[in-house]
């Protein structure tokens, strides 16, 4: 009887342990599939904030920026492309060291009457300017910006409210905020708004001022306005009702 129970007892120990280690084994496996759990959750979130970080960064490039990139190797001046979608404004944006020289020079920088669109010379393209101040000639054939005139009539511009403008950093649409009649005034002259000088505010006051002032001298009410900071976009041409008259659309980016 003394070796049953002796044969019992080990028996008993042999299971207990037994039990110990499979409840052991079964903690240890709940434990690395909770730890490998944690693990792809944290690389997931690390992987989500790559992308992030990727994204803020570099940009998703559009294929309108990506032309401009390839634009550039023909001419580094090509730093942009207008386009109002329904008309026959749609072409690249020259920055020269200069107003003259592509008053007369295509984007291949070759001689032609019709010119180009460009930016004007004070733009700081390396930093950033308040306003995207963009010079155009106009002519019989409908090119350059012979259709900007058609702004004189509010029922074009209800059809044709936004105006998109493409860098090398961004696809943007701005919306028209004035659209007016001017002309390039005599140095004597006083109390008259020279929007042709406004390219970089140097204070809120003076950003303000050319947003009143062209809010102002608009042929018709577009109700937006802007606030400084917002980037804005005017366009320039030459009107013929008066001497040196011009004709301009103002422009604010639209918040995205």
């Amino acid at each position: 009887m003394k070796k049953e129970n002796r044969h019992e007892r080990k028996n008993k120990i042999i299971l207990i342990i037994s039990i110990i280690v499979f409840i052991l084994g079964v903690i240890y496996i709940i434990y690395d599939i909770l730890k490998n759990k944690k693990d792809i959750d944290d690389n997931t979130n690390i992987l989500e904030n790559i992308i992030i970080n990727e994204t803020e960064i570099t940009p998703v490039k559009t294929e309108r920026m990506l032309q401009l990139e390839e634009l550039q190797n023909i001419n580094t001046d090509i730093i942009g492309w207008l386009e109002i979608e329904g008309t026959n404004i749609n072409y690249p944006v020259l920055h020269g060291t200069d107003n003259d020289f592509y008053l007369n020079h295509n984007y291949k920088k070759e001689n032609s009457w019709a010119g180009s669109l460009f930016l004007d010379k004070d733009f700081d393209i390396a930093n950033g300017s308040s306003n995207y101040l963009i010079y155009g000639h106009r002519n019989g054939q409908g090119l350059m910006f012979e259709t900007l005139l058609k702004y004189a009539n509010k029922n074009f511009y209800e059809n044709h409210k936004t105006i998109k403008f493409t860098t090398l950093d961004e696809d943007a649409l701005y919306e028209i905020l004035a659209v007016f009649y001017s002309r390039v005034y005599y140095k004597n002259e006083q109390n008259v708004f020279r929007y042709y000088y406004f390219v970089n505010a140097k204070d809120e006051q003076e950003y303000n001022e050319f947003v009143k002032n062209a809010k102002n001298a608009s042929i018709y009410d577009t109700g937006v306005s802007a606030e400084y900071g917002e980037q804005l976009l005017t366009l320039s041409t030459c009107e013929y009702s008066q001497k040196n008259g011009r004709f301009v659309v103002v422009a604010k980016k639209v918040k995205t």
